[in-house]
């Protein structure tokens, strides 16, 4: 295997003792995280489609003219890492920036005629992934775990 290539996360590698790490409610999460994104790249990964610019897509659609500060804040990154973001959904042609009125310094972002096109075609692939994360749950047992979800993140 190349340095490039990623390995799948194994979450109980054999031999290998996870002590507390397997009583944690984070760890827990992380490792659900890490299955989710495996399972969004596998799906989405050949349209240069990751979660997080799927996210800024979202936002940028719903909020055009969002300055890219505040995609960075929404999103809970480093203005660093909205910037490697929105230069790749500008570089596919998703996206465009243009001057923030009243603000020379900073970027408005909005779809381009391209990415309005392409995301309702993302937003049901990503549908078809989110069903097949919870695949085998009850209805009630998915609003449950939207609920405990919403719950830890307030």
């Amino acid at each position: 295997m190349s340095h490039d290539e990623k390995r799948q996360f194994d979450p109980h590698r054999p031999g290998i003792e996870y002590g507390v790490l397997d009583e944690l409610v984070g760890y827990g999460l992380r490792r659900a995280q890490i299955r989710m994104t495996e399972a969004f790249d596998a799906q989405l990964g050949g349209l240069g489609v990751t979660t997080q610019r799927f996210s800024a897509l979202v936002l940028i659609a719903s909020n055009p003219g969002l300055k890219q500060t505040e995609l960075a804040g929404v999103m809970g990154i480093a203005r660093s890492g909205v910037l490697a973001i929105v230069e790749a959904l500008s570089l596919q042609g998703l996206i465009e920036r243009r001057p923030a009125p009243g603000d020379a310094r900073a970027q408005a972002l909005f779809l381009s005629p391209l990415g309005e096109e392409k995301l309702p075609q993302i937003v049901q692939l990503v549908r078809e992934h989110d069903r097949e994360l919870v695949r085998g749950f009850s209805a009630a047992e998915i609003e449950t775990l939207k609920s405990l979800l919403e719950r830890i993140q307030t």
